[in-house]
């Protein structure tokens, strides 16, 4: 019957979470033409959503608009129990000992316990360990009295959205869907068929957790690599991305990953060490991950180095030195400063005594994050003054509303972490690579 009422879109869906992952599954299934319950605890959010503007530089309002009336956000979680399908949009991070908080999942599981009913579908998509589904959603779910995969349907289908990604979004993104029976996984492959192109069924909810943490830990690792030979290359004279650029033209057995001044966003830094936290139930030592982790967390620390080498250079100490940092975004032309290695770096740069403002285009404004709580900045304005005022400007995010020329021509020194000037043909003595 559920099965049935997703085909001709009489399903109503409920979406837990409106942030990066859940509001543009929102969207898409609005553009499905389902009717979609939108739920946070952030009132703010729903209250701009009800008057169809959007909090994300890149999902436009118009986006939100032509959902039309088949949207409907709202903080009251009751409502739940008038769903077909609810999906879980919620935060996964880690705890200051670096191991998973899932404080929002297990809270969230609780509220939906309270109003589950027979023929739901409740699907996980919040990056986790592998067992979560089955091994610790399952259990708070049927404390209501029922039983998943007889009396309601229950699947992990991993997000994979990289926001401002011109070239794929959530319905062009192949789906992968695990469900904890076969039923359950025919109830949410059935569900995600009406909004994306493909879905990649496999065998169990675990085999879909462990899939995302792959996608993930190649990644954490190979940037990992290339930050390493970075440092390796520096101390050797060699331009690590002139050696990249070499490495790339091979057409086979090569794929090229670039180095930074650390990991951002919400996955890269973060989802390896779920992994890791698992793999102790079973004895075993993740050394690979825990490596590539440590290189990775140690570039803030890099580039501090590098700051301290170039001030040294021209008689100048970081105490008192004004530093203007530009991009707090983690990475190009989005305003998403989730686990930003510019966070880090500027504490950093108090902490040694530093005077530290910062530009970027997409975010005005950068406080309330988790673990920089005593960061609370406004973006100055780029102008030849500001640029001519510091001691050294930063370069964290090639953002490219930059005017990369304009900036060489008024900054005093320039450290690049991202290579964004010689990749643009703009060179000078004033600019170090870091």
């Amino acid at each position: 019957m559920l099965i049935s009422k997703i085909e001709n879109r009489t399903a109503r869906v409920g979406v837990i979470g409106l942030g990066y992952v859940g509001l543009p599954l929102v969207i898409a299934f609005c553009k499905a033409d389902f009717q979609v319950t939108g739920f946070d605890i952030d009132a703010s959010k729903v209250t701009l959503l009800k008057q169809g503007k959007s909090y994300f530089k890149h999902i436009d309002a118009t986006l939100i608009a032509d959902c039309g009336t088949r949207f409907t956000p709202t903080d009251d979680f009751s409502r739940l129990a008038d769903m077909d399908c609810i999906i879980i949009c919620v935060p996964t991070p880690l705890s200051k000992y670096r191991e998973p908080d899932m404080r929002f999942v297990f809270d969230t599981a609780n509220t939906i316990a309270q109003y589950l009913r027979k023929g739901q579908l409740v699907v996980l998509e919040s990056t986790t360990y592998p067992g979560t589904t089955d091994e610790d959603l399952r259990p708070i779910l049927e404390t209501a009295g029922l039983k998943a995969g007889k009396d309601f349907y229950l699947a992990f289908s991993p997000e994979r959205e990289d926001p401002n990604n011109k070239d794929f979004s959530t319905s062009t993104i192949p789906k992968v869907v695990g469900g904890y029976t076969p039923g359950c996984l025919a109830a949410a492959k059935a569900l995600y068929e009406a909004i994306v192109n493909k879905t990649v069924p496999v065998s169990s909810t675990s085999t879909a957790e462990a899939a995302k943490l792959l996608e993930n830990i190649y990644r954490a690792v190979n940037i990992a690599l290339v930050n390493e030979l970075k440092m390796l290359f520096d101390r050797m004279d060699i331009d690590i991305w002139e050696v990249i650029e070499a490495a790339k033209t091979k057409p086979f057995g090569f794929q090229a990953f670039y180095p930074g001044p650390g990991l951002g966003g919400h996955c890269i830094p973060i989802d390896p060490f779920y992994l890791t936290w698992k793999a102790r139930e079973y004895g075993f030592a993740t050394r690979f991950i825990e490596l590539a982790g440590e290189i990775n967390t140690n570039m803030p620390y890099y580039v501090l180095d590098k700051i301290f080498d170039v001030l040294n250079e021209k008689g100048k100490h970081l105490m008192g030195a004004r530093v203007l940092i530009l991009g707090m975004a983690y990475k190009k032309d989005i305003d998403d400063q989730r686990e930003s290695p510019s966070l880090k770096i500027i504490e950093l740069l108090v902490l040694h005594g530093g005077i530290v403002d910062y530009n970027d285009p997409h975010v005005p404004r950068c406080k309330g994050h988790r673990n920089y709580s005593s960061i609370d900045m406004e973006s100055q304005p780029l102008t030849e003054a500001s640029l001519q005022n510091a001691d050294l400007v930063l370069l964290l995010t090639d953002h490219t509303d930059y005017d990369y020329d304009y900036i060489e021509k008024h900054a005093k020194i320039i450290v690049d972490t991202r290579n964004a000037f010689a990749s643009r043909g703009v060179r000078s003595h004033k600019i170090y690579k870091a």
